[in-house]
């Protein structure tokens, strides 16, 4: 009966060798693999560097566009505009900042040049908005866009040319 328990340790610990060889068989395989999808991932590279290589281009092309159409500057204006606008509850006090974008060195000067003019545009459109559609993003926004229009009829009036983009609040406080 030794003899057989012996026997049965004996082939127990053969089996466990045949287990750390399957296992080292299993991790090689597997360190193997890993490497294949590096080595995927590393040579796939190429696709995006000639991808990378186009958008150089593009982008040229957009500078050369922004060159001719001028670049993006900001004229503020001095000072806020405070004005009182009527509600359906009670009249609020609003007080906005206001920068305008303009395109070109040229119309930035323009721009500093009719200021008057525009803070007096500017103030007309203010003062004509509802407290209520004040309160939300999409008067905010119509606000933004009437502004803008009526300086540029403004100034094209004047100059002969629309010399302003875009009339950017900055501040805003309504109380």
């Amino acid at each position: 009966m030794a003899d057989e328990q012996n026997e049965l340790t004996l082939e127990e610990g053969g089996g466990g060798g045949k287990k750390k060889l399957i296992i080292i068989i299993v991790a090689a395989l597997l360190v193997i693999v890993i490497g294949v999808v590096a080595a995927m991932f590393i040579l796939g590279g190429d696709d995006e560097t000639a991808a990378s290589a186009a958008e150089p281009t593009a982008a040229a092309q957009t500078a050369e566009a922004a060159a001719e159409v001028g670049t993006a500057m900001y004229v503020s204006m001095p000072r806020p505009f405070t004005f009182n606008v009527p509600g359906t509850t009670r009249d609020r006090l609003v007080q906005i900042k206001v920068q305008l974008m303009v395109r070109g060195d040229n119309n930035h000067e323009m721009a500093k040049r009719h200021i008057p003019l525009i803070e007096g545009t500017l103030l007309k459109a203010f003062s004509m908005a509802n407290a209520d559609d004040l309160a939300t993003t999409a008067g905010k926004d119509a606000l933004k866009l009437k502004a803008a229009k009526d300086v540029q009829t403004a100034i094209s009036e004047v100059a002969g040319a629309k010399i302003v983009e875009e009339v950017l609040f900055t501040g805003f406080v309504m109380q």
